[in-house]
């Protein structure tokens, strides 16, 4: 990420799904709707939404997803999104 864009990377476990439950998606042992849900449920228990707001400004979070409809990035910024006033979601 430095050389390609100037930009540092960081690794958040806490942003991402258990490997249960991609797994299953993957496997169509869960459907979108379920994991959409069941993902949600993750991070709220998890509580992101405490996490340091400064890390995320100019933020760009990366899936292996190229679509955002079905990928969990978009479930994060959107649920950071009514967690925290002023935040802004561009699919790039």
């Amino acid at each position: 990420m430095k050389e390609l864009c100037g930009a540092d990377y960081v690794h958040r476990l806490d942003l991402a799904p258990t490997a249960e439950m991609l797994t299953a998606y993957r496997k169509g042992g869960l459907a979108w709707p379920a994991y959409a849900a069941q993902f949600e449920a993750l991070i709220g228990t998890r509580r992101i939404e405490r996490a340091d707001r400064s890390l995320f400004a100019d933020a760009c979070l990366l899936c292996s997803e190229d679509k955002p409809h079905h990928c969990h990035r978009r479930i994060v910024a959107e649920y950071l999104q009514r967690h925290w006033k002023g935040i802004s979601i561009a699919h790039l």
